[in-house]
């Protein structure tokens, strides 16, 4: 625990104010990400989107020496895809773009998964169940639950409907750095690991595989792909312990219409 930073109210107000703006950025991208666009073009769309729109900060860009606003990974590419001139969306690709934003010193991370016209069953499935895997992780969040709890929860959940979890990347904790204790890890045993208690804030981020778990780095040193080269699929959010459970920062207002309809 003593590596793990407490927010403080004050401090929880701040990252709960960049999550909301980084749901924003998503919402904008709704109804530009279509076939035809290149990665690039959404980089510089979100680049532009959060610095002068919202005026804030894109928290990836130099981060690592990374040059761009977010990343975009395709189809069998896991995460850390790279933005490119030549790299354009098709009809039937599944992409993820996962986008962090700075406000005020605080730092949100979240990701979203965009079906590309006329997709695959296989490949919707692929995506809705990486969805429900991330709330399956969400929903074990309280004070005195662990992060194995949650580790469990998704992987349980996951191969029960014939998909795997990637191993090697994880979810983080996060406030005034991009990446801070604890680790997330999104398969594990449950009641091992960190103990979460009220103020903890990180992210839960599982990356779900059509086939093998297993994956392979590209020789640009950033593009992870399936082993394999079947599909993948991630969600993420950025989320607090509260002091009876959790508060996702990063909902976005498409989520909490579902949500409200949910509990209506």
């Amino acid at each position: 625990m003593s590596n793990i930073v407490i927010k403080s109210p004050s401090e929880l107000a701040l990252m709960r104010e960049s999550g909301r703006l980084l749901a924003q950025v998503f919402e904008a991208l709704d109804s530009v990400v279509v076939a035809g666009l290149t990665t690039l073009d959404i980089n510089q769309f979100v680049e532009h989107y959060i610095v002068e729109v919202l005026d804030a900060r894109p928290a990836s860009k130099g981060q690592y020496g990374y040059q761009y606003a977010l990343n975009t990974s395709i189809n069998e590419v896991v995460c850390h895809g790279v933005p490119s001139a030549t790299k354009r969306l098709r009809n039937g690709d599944i992409v993820n773009l996962d986008i962090t934003l700075e406000k005020n010193g605080f730092i949100a991370d979240s990701s979203k998964m965009y079906m590309i016209g006329e997709t695959p069953l296989l490949a919707q499935k692929l995506v809705d169940i990486a969805y429900q895997a991330m709330w399956q992780g969400i929903n074990k969040v309280r004070p005195g639950a662990t992060t194995g709890d949650i580790g469990h929860a998704i992987q349980t959940f996951t191969e029960r409907h014939g998909f795997s979890v990637v191993r090697e990347y994880c979810g983080h904790g996060i406030g005034r750095e991009m990446h801070e204790e604890p680790q997330i890890l999104h398969y594990g045993k449950a009641q091992t690991g960190v103990t979460l208690a009220e103020g903890m804030v990180f992210t839960i981020e599982p990356m779900i595989n059509q086939g093998s778990y297993k994956t392979k780095l590209k020789k640009d040193g950033w593009t992870v792909v399936t082993r394999d080269r079947k599909l993948s699929a991630q969600w993420e959010h950025t989320l607090a312990v509260t002091g009876s459970g959790y508060e996702v920062l990063t909902l976005r207002p498409e989520e909490i219409t579902a949500m409200d309809l949910a509990e209506s």
